[in-house]
């Protein structure tokens, strides 16, 4: 049986192929700042992109999207906040992708741009 870790790792490396997929450079993954964490950043052209991803193999307890809480993006905001400290850029987006793993079929992937600021 997969840990929630095994799962989480299996689900960004599925993000990071996907957004990879879009076209988005890969700036940083896991980057951490203190406790703070951000999954994946990505830029495309001059907008820093801050990706939440959340993975699941059911949704008996609410689609992965879901789970992410007020302290939670509060936390990846402050990071990202730190992370663009020193750097130029024009705008910057937080999104989230969300997948549902399921033994049997395909994962289902759902990109949800603009999630929160």
């Amino acid at each position: 049986m997969d840990t929630n870790r095994n799962i989480g790792a299996k689900g960004e490396k599925m993000a990071l192929d996907f957004v990879t997929n879009l076209g988005y450079e890969i700036v940083a993954c896991n980057w951490t700042h203190g406790h703070k964490e951000i999954d994946i950043i990505a830029k495309e052209k001059n907008i820093y992109i801050f990706i939440e991803v959340k993975t699941r193999t059911n949704t008996l307890l609410g689609f992965p999207e879901e789970s992410i809480s007020k302290g939670k993006i509060r936390s990846v905001t402050e990071a990202a906040r730190e992370f663009l400290y020193d750097k130029q850029y024009l705008d910057v987006r937080f999104d989230v992708i969300s997948i549902l793993l399921y033994p049997d079929k395909e994962p289902e992937i759902l990109h949800i741009m603009d999630a929160f600021y």
